[in-house]
């Protein structure tokens, strides 16, 4: 079944502009939701309550309120609020082309697929063998929903994605993390990189796990359904210890290679089996499945 566009909008360069449509990455339909009810089975709905004598206030009593001081509030009347907002244009209005490896992650917020609009396929395909020839992207400034963005366009396969980037000053830096800096030994860097040898791979193949978390609760939901008791598992404590380093690191490379090697010598013996089974003759007639007896 074809996505469904959640948005649209114009990419703007120069005196170009290509109409486009947003798609979301994320199929939401995955998601596990529960709702509140009360004993009997009714569905709750939220309400606002006034902190100073407990009383259900409607929408209509309603205003909003910026706290400019511990519990001093300046209030806002929906007009002026809209007037604070900036106009939903929808234009995707590209300021500079840079290098796609200078964009540090840590700035990606969301991320949307880019579909070309009617009439802008040859535009839209243009753009996005353009960003792939130069290997940049396009940074951009979004408006929309009443609120300003800073945006990414980057080529991905055969088009475009559209990723939504934090502020610079919405963004703290690590130097505000204590890091606790301490030197490191040659042997102790040589064992960690073994590890990482063992277990390196040049594909980045997220199929390979899954959600563990989301299957164990769609089961347990389909016991509940079925009249089964979910029951909690008792809840155990780890018992902290101090590991020194080089144990661990050694225990990690020996742990791995134990487990190599017994695959190694597991794969001969299944096939030693299969050429068993493979010379066994089966009596005329007999049926693959037997009862037992």
């Amino acid at each position: 079944m074809a996505a469904r566009a959640i948005g649209s909008g114009t990419i703007s360069f120069g005196l170009v502009a290509i109409p486009i449509k947003l798609f979301s990455t994320t199929d939401t339909t995955k998601a596990i939701h529960f709702n509140y009810l009360s004993t009997d089975g009714s569905r709750l709905k939220q309400q606002y309550i006034r902190a100073s004598d407990g009383q259900i206030v409607e929408r209509e009593g309603r205003v909003q309120g910026y706290e400019f001081a511990k519990g001093q509030y300046e209030t806002f009347t929906p007009d002026e609020i809209k007037a604070m907002n900036v106009e939903s244009t929808n234009a995707i209005e590209i300021t500079e082309f840079i290098p796609l490896k200078e964009v540090e992650r840590l700035y990606i917020e969301k991320v949307y697929f880019m579909g070309p609009d009617k009439g802008a396929a040859r535009s839209y395909h243009l753009l996005k063998q353009a960003l792939k020839a130069s290997e940049r992207a396009a940074l951009a400034k979004y408006a929309a929903r009443g609120k300003s963005y800073l945006v990414l366009v980057r080529p991905m396969g055969d088009g475009l994605v559209m990723e939504q980037l934090k502020h610079h000053d919405e963004m703290r830096s690590i130097d505000e993390v204590p890091l606790d800096v301490c030197e490191l030994d040659d042997a102790e860097l040589d064992l960690a990189l073994k590890i990482i040898e063992q277990r390196v791979n040049d594909k980045f193949e997220p199929e390979k796990y899954q959600d563990e978390v989301r299957s164990r609760m769609l089961e347990l939901i389909e016991q509940k359904i079925d009249g089964q008791e979910i029951s909690v598992p008792p809840e155990e404590k780890a018992e902290a210890k101090i590991i020194d380093l080089m144990e661990a690191l050694r225990a990690s490379v020996g742990a791995k290679s134990s487990k190599s090697a017994a695959a190694g010598k597991r794969k001969p013996a299944r096939a030693a089996a299969k050429n068993t089974d493979a010379g066994r003759s089966r009596p005329s007639g007999s049926k693959a499945k037997q009862s037992k007896t």
